[in-house]
This record gives C-alpha cells, sequence and structure tokens, in this order.
C-alpha cells in the first residue's frame, strides 16, 4: 500500500519515514550493482539536484575511478519555486545550474563535463522526441547511461527516463535508471515496484561524506528562498535523509 494512496499528487502526501525504509529487510536481497570502472557515462537529470540526489555517490565511485563523466541537465529547474516573489525563474535556472557544478566538484569531479538542454521545467513530455535524439547522439560511445526511473511519479522524472531509454536502445548502451521521489511516496515491499530488477551500489563512508557535501551544495532546494510558505523547502531534512543512506539503487 502507498503512503500516498488518497492524495492526487503523490509528492505532496506526507511520505514514508526514512526509518521505515531503513529497517526493511529487502536491501540484502537486491544483487549488487557493479558500475564500470572506464570509458565515460551519460548521467541524465531533469532537473539539476536529481542526479546527485539518486546516484551522486555513484558518481563519486565512477570519479574516482577515473571514468568520464558527461551530465545532462533535460531543464534548468526553473519551475522549482512557481509563486516565489524571491527569485525569478531565470534567475533560479543560473543558481541551480552554478549549484550543480559546485556539487560535482564536492563529489570529486569538477572536470565533468555539462550539458545543459534547457527544455521548460514541468513539460518534459511535450519534447520528449527532441529529447530523444539529442541523447543518443550524447551516447556515442558510452559505457553506460544513467537515467530517472520511469514510474518516479514525477512528470519530467518519467519523460526523462524515456527517452533516455530509447535513446540507449539505439545506441546499443546500457541503461540503468535511479528513483527520487520513490522513497517518498513508496513503502518498502510495494507490489508495483520491480524490486527484483533492482541493483544496490554500496557507498562507502568516504564517499558519503562527500555526497552529503554535494547535496549541501543545492541550497536553493533544501533551504527556504524566503518565509512564505511558497519559498519553503521542496527538500527539508526528513526528505533529503532517503538520499542520505549508505546505498543507492539503480533498476535494470
Amino acid at each position: 500500500m502507498s503512503a500516498a494512496e488518497d492524495y492526487a499528487d503523490p509528492i505532496q502526501a506526507p511520505g514514508t519515514d526514512e526509518r521505515e525504509w531503513r529497517a526493511w529487510d529487502g536491501w540484502d536481497r537486491m544483487a549488487e550493482y557493479v558500475l564500470p570502472t572506464a570509458g565515460r557515462v551519460v548521467v541524465v537529470a531533469a532537473h539539476p539536484d536529481d542526479e546527485v540526489l539518486g546516484v551522486g555517490g555513484s558518481l563519486a565511485l565512477l570519479a574516482a575511478a577515473g571514468v568520464a563523466l558527461t551530465v545532462v541537465s533535460v531543464t534548468d529547474g526553473e519551475g522549482s519555486h512557481p509563486g516565489s516573489t524571491r527569485l525569478t525563474p531565470a534567475r533560479l535556472a543560473e543558481l541551480r545550474a552554478g549549484e550543480l557544478r559546485d556539487a560535482l566538484a564536492e563529489l570529486g569531479a569538477p572536470q565533468a563535463e555539462i550539458v545543459r538542454l534547457r527544455l521548460p521545467d514541468t513539460e518534459v513530455a511535450r519534447h520528449e522526441e527532441r529529447l530523444t535524439d539529442e541523447l543518443t547522439a550524447l551516447l556515442s560511445d558510452a559505457v553506460l547511461c544513467l537515467a530517472p526511473w520511469t514510474r518516479d511519479v514525477h512528470g519530467d522524472h518519467e519523460a526523462a527516463g524515456r527517452a533516455a531509454l530509447a535513446a540507449s536502445r539505439t545506441a546499443s548502451v546500457p541503461c540503468r535508471l535511479y528513483p527520487v521521489w520513490l522513497w517518498h511516496w513508496g513503502r518498502p515491499g510495494d507490489a508495483g515496484v520491480p524490486w527484483r530488477r533492482a541493483g544496490r551500489i554500496v557507498l562507502p563512508p568516504g564517499i558519503q561524506t562527500r555526497k552529503r557535501a554535494a547535496v549541501d551544495r543545492f541550497v536553493t532546494q533544501t533551504r527556504p528562498l524566503g518565509d512564505a510558505p511558497q519559498d519553503a523547502a521542496v527538500l527539508p531534512p526528513h526528505e533529503l535523509a532517503h538520499h542520505l543512506r549508505g546505498w543507492e539503487v539503480v533498476f535494470g
């Protein structure tokens, strides 16, 4: 049973407490997912911060192994605070782009290539064909694509994931999908989640520290822009707790 089944928008529901996830006995049943140690990995994010929340520790591991990283920001995340009078969407976009650069440096990947596609926030599905073409070109010679899960219950995440899967098939590149909002609206063992296709990536303590520092760089998302309700933090501490575990999960 989903924690958000009575809400029209599950992301606006109170969400599942991280203690419930930590207590779940399903983690040990997940197969280990082995990251590549050479080549180039393309990481797709619907908004700047998705990639760090979902697979930031994996990015740190890849960077430490000398793997080249191409990070694709599908949108600039300019729509995260639609009612705010503190920041214009254009200013928010630039701030979030800077936060991503700083976060990648915290992960040990300051040389990562960042590609900003600047599709409109909340409207990625309307541009899915174009996105697929863009990603197909970017995946040339890549060894892996990491992209948002196609059932994350966020329209931009799901569209980005579908486009990444289609592009990966065309480019003959393996693709793994990382969840972001699943940990909020889902519950351990949810029947609708493909746990048998899940792979777990264990993060050593030093990598966990890097990820936490990287997440902290997203100030526009983790701290209020102001006192008004529309300026509230998108990712308060109880939400961030889902993304600061000692492991990450990808679906095959």
